[in-house]
């Protein structure tokens, strides 16, 4: 046996022990749980640590930011979980006219690969909602975060001391590597993988049950009869929010062109610095490095989750110190290396000209160049646009009038389930469309119990076929 093996299956069996003493929790009981794991990772003084080590091991993202993510998306979780009608336990649901009635069972244990970009509220949003299905999780930090994964892990399981639970339900690997993380895939009954496509699709060819996020690269439109004071004020709170480590941050915004300089001015009034074209140039030589494969090149890491000034001066770019975001205006859509996920404080805009079909059409080529199936975000208050985007574009979630970061995930202001990983459905490679959150980590029993049987009428089911073809 391999020490990687022997790592891995150690952690295992602790989790397989814990689990088991708690798969005949009642509903009250594990939802206390819950909240105590929650309650750890909202206190104050508990998000501090997460914020301040989050940063100051990754290089990425914005302390202040972190705190208010973690209360956020922490409490959006537990108020999903207390819905009335969020049953995980036993009977959760009876249909008495068709003789069915669901029961709800554990899962298991939970492989969880969390990102570097958010390796404190990954961790605390995912493990509310997968204890609630009476589960063990065991992490599998990037090795650039596992000193995050520890703080953040130690406080969730100092609040299942608090209620008597097995502090073994929520583990860590504490030298992550890619062997490892593979291997808790392998033994996992479950993975949960939120981060990279690499990682993502190492999760699908695991041989394990998987759900998984696909490329972010939310593009925005801003239709002509927008409230373009609103929507700058939500774009630019949304893309600089964190310096952009959500997968959910705007990166593209196409602007139909009646607005076009309005909305750039409003940007501009709110700290962005618009680049010219050799500082475009500039930008782009600094954000996107050859890979090994000829001809291909791939976001350079060092721009990944920092600031817009930081970004600029290694690109030789003289920007004002109060600079939020960086703006490039891009043509060509879809083939123009701006037309893709930035992950960084940079917002490409996008110009269209004649009615919204264009606007669609151009979405379209850009999340066909990278981000197919994540999300959408529309400034409109015209209802034909509002179902026209909602109806044609291949995403899972059109968010709209909404700053789109805090907003895809779930927030207190949309009934969206409050999650940090986001499914984009068969267009970007997922199993599922939708906000995972803790009804994804149930397995559910259908009881069938006999019927009158139904009559069904051949003539009424066929009959229309009949008429036009002939039987």
């Amino acid at each position: 046996m391999s020490d990687d093996m022997k790592v891995i299956g150690d952690l295992i069996a602790k989790a397989r022990i814990a689990q088991q003493k708690i798969a005949d929790y009642t509903q009250e009981q594990i939802d206390e749980v819950c909240l105590a794991v929650g309650w750890e990772v909202y206190k104050d003084e508990n998000i501090d640590a997460c914020a301040r080590i989050a940063v100051e091991e990754t290089g990425m993202g914005v302390y202040e930011h972190k705190l208010r993510k973690h209360k956020v998306k922490v409490l959006g979780v537990c108020r999903d979980i207390m819905d009335k009608n969020a049953k995980s336990v036993g009977v959760i649901e009876r249909d008495e006219a068709r003789g069915i009635t669901k029961y709800a069972k554990p899962v298991g244990v939970i492989g969880a690969l969390s990102p570097v970009t958010n390796p404190t509220a990954t961790p605390a949003s995912n493990t509310v909602g997968i204890l609630k299905g009476r589960n063990a999780v065991i992490f599998a930090p990037h090795p650039r975060a596992k000193r995050s994964c520890k703080v953040v892990t130690d406080f969730m399981r100092q609040g299942l001391r608090k209620v008597g639970a097995p502090e073994d339900l929520i583990q860590y690997i504490e030298e992550p590597s890619i062997p490892r993380s593979q291997e808790l895939m392998r033994q996992a009954d479950l993975v949960l993988a939120t981060g990279g496509a690499v990682m993502v699709k190492a999760a699908y060819s695991s041989g394990t049950p998987a759900y998984g996020v696909g490329a972010g690269n939310p593009v925005i439109i801003v239709a002509e009869d927008a409230d373009i004071e609103d929507a700058a004020e939500k774009i630019t709170i949304s893309k600089t929010f964190d310096n952009a480590t959500s997968c959910s941050s705007d990166t593209s915004i196409v602007i139909h062109e009646s607005v076009y300089d309005r909305l750039k001015a409003e940007f501009i009034k709110r700290g962005a610095y618009l680049c010219n074209a050799e500082e475009k140039n500039k930008l782009e030589q600094w954000m996107w490095t050859p890979t090994k494969q000829p001809g291909k090149m791939a976001l350079n890491l060092k721009i990944v989750a920092v600031s817009a000034n930081r970004i600029a001066a290694d690109a030789g770019i003289e920007v004002p110190d109060n600079t939020s975001m960086l703006l490039v205006e891009a043509e060509n859509a879809g083939t123009d290396r701006f037309s893709g996920e930035k992950i960084s404080p940079v917002l490409a805009l996008w110009k269209y000209k004649t009615d919204f079909d264009e606007a669609i059409a151009t979405v379209t080529k850009l999340h066909e160049y990278a981000g197919m199936g994540h999300s959408c975000g529309l400034y409109s208050f015209n209802p034909d646009y509002i179902d026209k985007a909602a109806a044609e574009l291949k995403v899972s979630r059109v968010i709209v009038r909404q700053p789109h970061a805090p907003s895809a995930g779930g927030n207190l202001w949309n009934g969206m389930p409050s999650t940090v990983t986001l499914g984009c459905g068969t267009w970007g490679g997922n199993i599922t469309t939708e906000n995972i959150y803790w009804k994804h980590f149930i397995n559910v029993t259908w009881l069938s119990e006999p019927i009158k049987p139904a009559s069904v009428v051949e003539e009424n089911i066929f009959g229309g076929v009949w008429e036009k073809y002939g039987k």
